[in-house]
């Protein structure tokens, strides 16, 4: 074997080099981090060459006195903690005292820095991890750090760099994150002497969305709901987008603990369960999001570049955060927020949408029913399932009719179009409604609710089925047995990695218990909670919903259009029908201007 040595503190640094420094957008993080812990409330950075030739951060924060110099960039000095008790209360963007060291082995590195009321600056300089001796300097209060010939000393990384302009596009992604992190921070960009961003501070809300816009898009503002909750020691602020704001891909999405911009499976799947029941397959929620706890309840210290996070109560986060956001999205009724994203200003947008009854709009219209579907066999097996009369599924109070003079919001139906639309006038123009799939989740959301007014009914085996799982998903059937029998699924454990299905819900029947046992016992053993049954009982439901829904091609009378429309305004989610798609769409009269080209 070869000889057991230690190893040099340069080639130490190189390696920790290659977990914390990857490419030139990892020094911006680390260096743009410090300058936040350091108080700053201006941030430059300036690029060159994508990064390669020079990357320099500006900052006016506290600074480094003359003396802390040469320790700033030794590997794991600090000021940021100095016991195990601050490693478990980490309130700091850094706190291992590695990032300085190891970008500076491997680049061509300089630190300048004044502490406010000193006389004058210090400079240092550390070439391929060489320290050079401080010396005096000009620089207002606050700090610089100049990073040159990024890995000139490392070809081997060097060749892994790509081109300038992806380079460059990663620092912008990065900036972006971090001027949404802290809207109080101004940040300003520059490539090649060129401006390229500049974020002023942001000091109210108004000005904090307006950031938000500019990252994310102008029309972001209008199209999302303005989230702020609390509960259990968690605190939940910033906008979620609307379901007919979804994405193709998953890249505007930020969610930040404590400040911190993570990646977390924890966050990614209570998010994607509160948008299941009103985004279209394949589409991406947009979001910017703030959690905020005791620093004790999280673990930042479980990744190098602190690109992830570990929840100490892993299932009361996940919960808080689905219930969060589902609850926001369930109050998106058709008619909120009627103005089109074209008409809407920055500053009326972005709010929570909180009606105060089950109709958005004061007042009482109809007394018509919903009587629109061409069969009623869904709701009555539905009924039957729940040992309930079928009229429990089906019955619907009347609707109130309206005050003289006040139009409610998805106004009144005018016409039908081939059968399929419904038009209507508002105060804001023309609504155009899909009369299927605006019924479809009217009548998915009734059986839904009546399920939960409901005791589920269940269906005893007539073999009881044995199946072979982890020891881990059947230690989570025998600790969530009585959790799960409330939704008729009755799980025993009969030995250290099997168990036993006994009972499975009536509304299930026919269903791959095999496979729906394992998808329910996985997520109880990932996440500590599960809604694969409740997911699949609302996949039938809206099945169920789908068939008993008035059909393109009927033909409605008047009463029955506007019956449609007052049962839209006063349901959950109407805005999009079982399976993610708009049900209905605004057309605001300057845009029907714009068509016909009138005030021209």
């Amino acid at each position: 074997m070869a000889v057991i040595r230690a190893l040099s503190p340069e080639l130490v640094n190189q390696i920790a080099a290659g977990e914390v420094i990857d490419r030139p957008s990892s020094v911006v993080k680390e260096l743009v981090e410090n300058s936040l812990d350091a108080g700053a409330t201006r941030i430059e950075v300036d690029i060159e060459a994508g990064g390669a030739r020079l990357i320099r951060v500006r900052d006016d924060g506290g600074g480094i006195h003359a003396d802390e110099l040469p320790l700033a960039v030794a590997a794991h000095a600090t000021s940021k903690i100095g016991s195990f008790d601050d490693l478990e209360h980490v309130a700091s963007m850094g706190f291992r005292g590695e990032a300085l060291a190891s970008m500076s082995s491997v680049s061509r590195f300089a630190l300048t820095s004044r502490v406010r009321g000193d006389d004058g600056a210090f400079r240092i300089e550390v070439d391929g991890g060489r320290l050079h001796a401080a010396r005096p300097a000009q620089h207002p209060p606050g700090s610089s750090v100049e990073v040159r010939d990024l890995f000139y000393n490392v070809p081997a990384r060097k060749k892994f760099m790509r081109a300038e302009r992806t380079e460059f596009a990663h620092i912008d992604d990065l900036l972006k994150s971090l001027a949404l992190a802290r809207s109080s921070v101004e940040f300003r960009l520059g490539h090649n002497g060129k401006p390229v961003r500049v974020w002023k501070a942001a000091r109210d809300e108004q000005a904090q969305l307006q950031r938000v816009a500019e990252v994310l898009g102008e029309d972001f503002p209008a199209q999302s709901l303005r989230i702020d909750h609390a509960s259990a020691g968690l605190h939940l602020s910033g906008w979620v987008g609307l379901p007919t704001a979804s994405r193709a891909q998953a890249d505007a999405q930020y969610f930040y603990v404590n400040g911190r911009l993570v990646r977390d499976r924890i966050v990614a799947h209570a998010v994607r369960q509160a948008y299941a029941d009103v985004l279209f397959h394949g589409r991406h929620p947009a979001f910017v999001l703030y959690l905020e706890l005791d620093p004790a309840g999280v673990d930042v210290n479980v990744h190098p570049a602190k690109h992830e996070v570990r929840f100490r109560e892993q299932r009361l986060v996940h919960d808080f955060l689905f219930r969060t956001l589902h609850e926001a999205l369930a109050q998106t009724r058709a008619g909120l927020g009627a103005p089109s994203a074209a008409e809407a200003s920055p500053a009326a947008a972005g709010h929570a949408y909180a009606p105060s009854g089950p109709a958005a709009w004061p007042g009482q219209f109809s007394q018509s029913r919903l009587s629109l579907g061409t069969r009623e066999s869904p709701m009555a097996e539905y009924a039957a399932l729940l040992g309930a009369p079928s009229s429990v599924a089906i019955e619907s109070a009347p609707m109130p009719a309206a005050e003289e003079g006040e139009a409610p919001p998805l106004g009144y139906a005018i016409a039908q179009l081939k059968s399929i639309y419904v038009l209507a006038e508002n105060a804001h123009g023309l609504v155009l409604v899909d009369m299927h799939a605006a019924h479809e989740r009217i009548t998915y959301e009734k059986l839904k609710s009546g399920r939960a007014c409901s005791n589920l009914r269940s269906q005893m085996l007539l073999v009881p089925l044995s199946i072979a799982v982890s020891a881990k998903e059947a230690a989570a059937a025998e600790e969530h047995a009585e959790a799960l029998a409330e939704w008729g699924l009755e799980l025993s454990r009969s030995g250290p990695t099997t168990i036993v299905v006994r009972r499975i819900p009536a509304l299930l029947e026919g269903a791959d218990v095999s496979q729906l046992s394992r998808d329910v016992l996985s997520e109880l053993a990932q996440h500590g909670s599960s809604r694969r049954l409740q997911e699949l009982e609302n996949e039938l439901l809206s099945t169920m919903a789908c068939h008993g829904s008035v059909r393109a091609g009927r033909r409605l009378t008047l009463p029955e259009m506007n019956a449609l429309l007052r049962e839209m305004e006063a349901t959950e989610r109407s805005g999009q029908c079982n399976h993610g798609r708009p049900t209905w769409v605004q057309l605001s009269l300057a845009e029907l201007d714009r068509l016909f080209m009138r005030g021209r």
